[in-house]
């Protein structure tokens, strides 16, 4: 079973940066994709991000450019660096981990945006 953690979420005003930092723990299998989900009140969860275990990013077109999608395999940890936030980008932030095994999501971290 993999247990996932978010952590880093805030208060940022506009233009400003924010590190959210997911930690996997648990029987986590080596080739897997770990991605970053947002979801605002009164919308659908939808999707930022995404990078795999030998760390290709990709990214919505709504954050490309702005964001950046990491990971740090030796310690199964995955990096979202947030910069010129927008009051738009301000969500919960999910992330999860999908392989062979299924998927497995995080319990989420506020994002709030605002001046």
């Amino acid at each position: 079973q993999v247990q996932l953690v978010e952590s880093g979420g805030g208060l940022v005003q506009p233009g400003g940066s924010l590190r959210l930092s997911c930690a996997a723990s648990g029987s986590i299998f080596t080739i897997n994709t770990m991605g970053w989900f947002r979801q605002a009140p009164g919308k659908q969860r939808e999707w930022v991000a995404s990078v795999t275990s030998s760390g290709v990013g990709t990214y919505a077109d709504s954050v490309k450019g702005r964001f950046a999608v990491s990971r740090d395999n030796t310690k199964n940890t995955m990096y979202l660096q947030m910069n010129s936030l927008k009051p738009e980008d301000a969500a919960v932030y999910y992330c999860n981990l999908a392989s062979i095994r299924g998927i497995t999501w995080g319990q989420g971290t506020q994002v709030t945006v605002s001046s």
